[in-house]
This record gives C-alpha cells, sequence and structure tokens, in this order.
C-alpha cells in the first residue's frame, strides 16, 4: 500500500546525514497561520519544488510534510533548498513526519509486527530516523514531529507497553532539546490507550497529532470521541475521511471527505472550543490525477464547514 505518495519530485539527490548539532536557518521559522488553516500532507522527492507549488496551486497556506525519501540523506544544503522553496510560494510547513525504514503494512494481520515503535525489530532506526527528522525540521522552523507509534498494548502489563513508553519519552526528550512536540497520530490504538501512554510518557511536549479517519479505518473510536478524549493533547490534525472495517483482516475504506463517518463540524467545533489552532491537513490517499481532483473538492468542503464555526 502506497502511502503519501503525492506529486512527488523526481529522482532523491545524495546528501549526506543531518548533523544532530543542527544549525537553524536564519529566516527559517515562517509567520504562523491563521488557526485551523488549511493545508496539504505531501511526501517531497528530490526536488520538493513540484510538491510544495501543487500546495500554492491549491490555494493552501500551510503542508504536512511526510519525508520518508529522505532518511538517512538530510542535511543543511538540502534544508536550505526546501526552505527556498517554502518561501517562494509562501507555504508554512506545520509538521514533519516519518515512519519508516523498514517493512511497512498497513492492515490489522502484519501491522502490529511492522508499525511504528512497538516492533523490536525496527524500533532503533525508526528511533534514529526520528531524531534526524527533528534535527532536520529545526533548521526550518517547524515545530511538530509526528509518527505512527503502532499498535501499542492495550494492557498496561505487557512488556511490549513499558518498551515503547520509554521509546516515546526519548524521541520526546529529543525534540524538546530542538524546542519542538513529539506527536503520536491516532490510528493503531485507542483514544484510552493514548491517554495512558501520554500520562506515563509524563513530558510536557508529548502530544497526539489527531487523523480524524484513521480512528475509523482501524475501527478504534469514533473521531468525535476521541476528541473528547484527547482534545487537550492534539497539535495537528489530518483531515481524511472513511469507514468502518467489514473485513477483519483489513482496514477500513478511506473515502472523499463528506462521504464517509467523520462528522467534521462536531470535530472542528470541539477543537475551537478547546483552543486548537493548529492547521487541518488534508489527506488523500490516492495518486494522480484524481487525487488532485479529489483535493480540491475536500477543501470547498472543508472550507464550508469552517464558514459555520
Amino acid at each position: 500500500m502506497r502511502r503519501r505518495e503525492f506529486l512527488e519530485a523526481a529522482l532523491c539527490t545524495g546528501v549526506l546525514s543531518v548533523s544532530r548539532t543542527a544549525r537553524a536557518i536564519p529566516g527559517a521559522a515562517a509567520a504562523s497561520p491563521q488557526p485551523m488553516a488549511l493545508g496539504l500532507v505531501i511526501t517531497p522527492r528530490g526536488d520538493p519544488q513540484a510538491a510544495i507549488a501543487r500546495v500554492k496551486e491549491l490555494g493552501m497556506p500551510t503542508c504536512f510534510l511526510s519525508l520518508d525519501a529522505y532518511i538517512g540523506k538530510f542535511n543543511q544544503a538540502l534544508a536550505q533548498q526546501m526552505q527556498g522553496v517554502l518561501h517562494q510560494y509562501g507555504i508554512t510547513p506545520t509538521a514533519a513526519e516519518v515512519v519508516g525504514p523498514g517493512k511497512l503494512v498497513w492492515d490489522f494481520m502484519s501491522g502490529p509486527a511492522t508499525i511504528g515503535v512497538v516492533p523490536r525489530a525496527t524500533r532503533a532506526a525508526r528511533m534514529d530516523a526520528l531524531k534526524q527528522t527533528s534535527d532536520f525540521a529545526k533548521m526550518l522552523g517547524i515545530p511538530n514531529i509526528q509518527t505512527h507509534c503502532g499498535f501499542i498494548p492495550e494492557n498496561p502489563g505487557d512488556p511490549l507497553y513499558e518498551e515503547v513508553v520509554l521509546a516515546i519519552r526519548e524521541l520526546a526528550e529529543h525534540c524538546a532539546g530542538n524546542q519542538q512536540w513529539f506527536l503520536m497520530e491516532t490510528g493503531q490504538e485507542t483514544p484510552t490507550t493514548v491517554a495512558r501512554t501520554i500520562k506515563d510518557v509524563d513530558k510536557p511536549n508529548l502530544g497526539v497529532g489527531l487523523d480524524t479517519a484513521n480512528l475509523i479505518l482501524y475501527g478504534k473510536a469514533n473521531p468525535v470521541d476521541a476528541v473528547n478524549i484527547l482534545g487537550p493533547h492534539v497539535r495537528s490534525v489530518h483531515a481524511k475521511d472513511g469507514k468502518w472495517p467489514v473485513n477483519p483482516n483489513l482496514l477500513g475504506e478511506e473515502v472523499i471527505i463528506g462521504t464517509g463517518l467523520v462528522d467534521f463540524k462536531q470535530v472542528f467545533t470541539k477543537l475551537k472550543q478547546l483552543g486548537y489552532r493548529g492547521a487541518i491537513s488534508i489527506e488523500r490517499e490516492t495518486s494522480g490525477p484524481k487525487q488532485i481532483e479529489d483535493v480540491r473538492q475536500e477543501k470547498t468542503y472543508l472550507e464550508s464547514v469552517l464558514s459555520q464555526i
């Protein structure tokens, strides 16, 4: 399953790994966008111009950067290149995310063993990739680092649970050193498990990246109810729609925003009441011209919803 392959640019250019003492680029921090400004989840590769230009073309002021293509290849030259393109088009990056390296299977059968920092086999490599991403994002003035932590055990007595708590604590501490939030993207866990993990990690810069559809696609919760539990911790939002799983082996179906089961008006109203000031980043996990057409339709729908609250 290909994820977030939104108008990727050409082949990756070879660049070196970023230093842990990454220097900020002068002027890298962009002006804060308006609360609940619309944005787009993009996956640039190589030259980031095409992906970022598309955000501008679609009339959105922010973007959420999915950076798996650059794992192990971050450096200041790449940051300067990306910052130049963002400045050229007036786009504010609100978060950066990686979910690799290693095999990822987005389903119920292989997902628990392949997603996030739960699997022991890939945990160290993924933690290193997230630290690289944090250092790179610091150069761009990006305040949020996000990932799927995986199928965190609901049983707090499971040995894996304590291991994951320690891993997330280490990642949060690294992000804190870069003046960033570390965000757990919703999906594989129930909201109660996420809330328990936040409590047990006990770091003030640990928050939630709310993916409105993932909660449904994984059969974990209604997103409106999830906001009741996790709302104060939400620092970023992926606007996406979907339907409950009907095949117990496979995730539910992602659909165009407004045609699924997410009540966006209630979700946004609750977030606004809680003082949420972050972006609303559209994520449409298809590809090609149809994806662009879908995103245009979704943008119009979300603008209508946001105008009502």
